[in-house]
């Protein structure tokens, strides 16, 4: 198995030099998007299983730390070797691999994305795209200056629900908008039910290599089941970036899309149920203030998040007070109406007056996975990109800053990358690396 130096000198060796894929080097129409899936169960199948369904791609290549979860990816393709490690597969197939999904947990996103793209490999890459600021700000270079097709696997974006919402705001329906309030209904440790680390974790199982699965995170036990692997990782810090990380990049894509929110925030604060140094808070809520837009009535427009099942107000809103919430989604109040967004539903158009009958134009939904794959094959890069991508995640992971500073706002200027007023908080925009897996090694 390679050494991390090892693989490094490999990488550098090959910087972008790949980058025109197999598929549009052979000129062959009938030859295939040759693919990789890196995380092979949960949403990483999920994923891998819609790329298969393409019919220009073919599977050469799977990786997972945990031979176990396996399975479904060797059924799927079963002369495709499998391996643990991700570097010895680049290291063993890189000239083979046109491109990859990333499905691990968000502590490893940046590592493995930056080792596939400085290899010329085209990436759809899960939400968040990273656990920090500084890596989704890398990550947004690197993609540009590698020329390599990108996406983020918020899927929801390309269904028909959330693109005629935003197409609806963008073409007037409520007036320009002047407040957008989202929430979630997942709490920020729901999923491994616990607060600190387990007192007597057991060994992990062997079909799963740890070493590898921690990655570049701080070394500790493996726990059970149900506290990191394969379930509860993104209610540690660590690891995860809680229901905010989990659900934002989602339930506020269409309001950036709809309000073409393509800076950072001016500031931004939290409150929160009470948290530690190991897990998120169960509940939280995030202030936000952004840049005014085309599709605003201000040179600014607060946003706010809640989670963990707390719902937000309907005040100053046209919603009518006895209307009953979804369970996560969105507000956008506008000057002649207030949209509710439902995460994953149709939009709901109110006026004051009750709900709106007015009929509106409805988008077609598009398959957001091939449309990565069509990018890769047509060399153009499609919406939702690392750009787009990383600039929301962004967001998502300065709202976790702000949760860590109880009740203080936190002044940003997006292009320093720094936190202007509490020098200290800026230590979260990035973080301390294992030896052997910095990114800028």
């Amino acid at each position: 198995m390679p050494t991390r130096r090892t693989f490094l000198q490999t990488t550098a060796a090959t910087t972008f030099v790949a980058a025109a894929p197999a598929f549009v080097r052979g000129q062959n129409l009938n030859s295939k998007l040759q693919l990789a899936g890196i995380g092979c169960d949960g949403k990483g199948w999920s994923d891998i299983n819609e790329m298969a369904g393409h019919d220009k791609t073919h599977h050469v290549a799977f990786c997972d730390i945990d031979l176990a979860r396996t399975e479904k990816v060797h059924k799927l393709q079963p002369d495709a070797p499998i391996f643990q490690d991700y570097r010895e597969m680049l290291e063993k197939l890189g000239d083979k691999i046109d491109g990859s999904t990333v499905s691990t947990p968000d502590h490893m996103h940046a590592r493995i994305t930056t080792d596939l793209m400085n290899m010329g490999k085209h990436v759809y890459c899960q939400k968040p795209l990273t656990h920090n600021v500084s890596e989704a700000r890398q990550l947004r270079k690197l993609a540009k200056d590698s020329g390599v097709i990108t996406r983020l696997g918020n899927q929801i974006h390309s269904h028909s629900y959330y693109r005629t919402a935003a197409k609806t705001i963008q073409d007037g329906a409520i007036g320009k908008v002047k407040e957008v309030r989202s929430w979630c209904a997942a709490t920020g440790h729901g999923k491994s039910g616990y607060v600190n680390r387990p007192t007597s974790p057991i060994a992990p199982p062997e079909t799963a290599n740890w070493d590898l699965w921690v990655g570049v995170a701080p070394m500790r036990p493996y726990g059970d089941v149900k506290c990191y692997h394969p379930w509860g990782w993104r209610d540690w810090q660590d690891f995860g970036n809680g229901a905010l990380g989990d659900f934002g990049c989602h339930i506020f894509d269409p309001v950036f899309t709809a309000l073409n929110i393509n800076n950072g925030p001016l500031s931004f604060s939290a409150g929160h149920t009470g948290m530690n140094d190991e897990t998120w808070p169960a509940q939280t809520h995030v202030k936000y203030t952004f840049p005014g837009t085309e599709y605003t009535t201000g040179r600014s427009i607060p946003v706010s998040w809640d989670d963990g099942g707390s719902l937000p107000s309907t005040s100053g809103s046209h919603i009518p007070g006895d209307v009953r919430l979804p369970a996560s989604g969105s507000i956008l109040i506008g000057e002649t109406g207030t949209m509710v967004i439902p995460h994953v539903g149709a939009m709901r158009l109110y006026t004051g007056k009750g709900l709106s009958d007015k009929e509106y134009p409805v988008l077609e939904s598009l398959n957001h996975y091939h449309g990565w794959v069509d990018g890769c094959i047509s060399g153009k890069q499609p919406s939702d990109g690392f750009e787009y991508g990383g600039n929301l995640t962004e967001a998502v992971l300065l709202g976790n800053i702000a949760v860590r500073y109880k009740g203080e706002k936190l002044n940003w200027n997006e292009k320093e990358m720094k936190i202007t007023n509490n020098e200290e908080a800026n230590k979260w925009l990035s973080r301390e690396y294992r030896d052997g897996w910095k990114l800028d090694s």
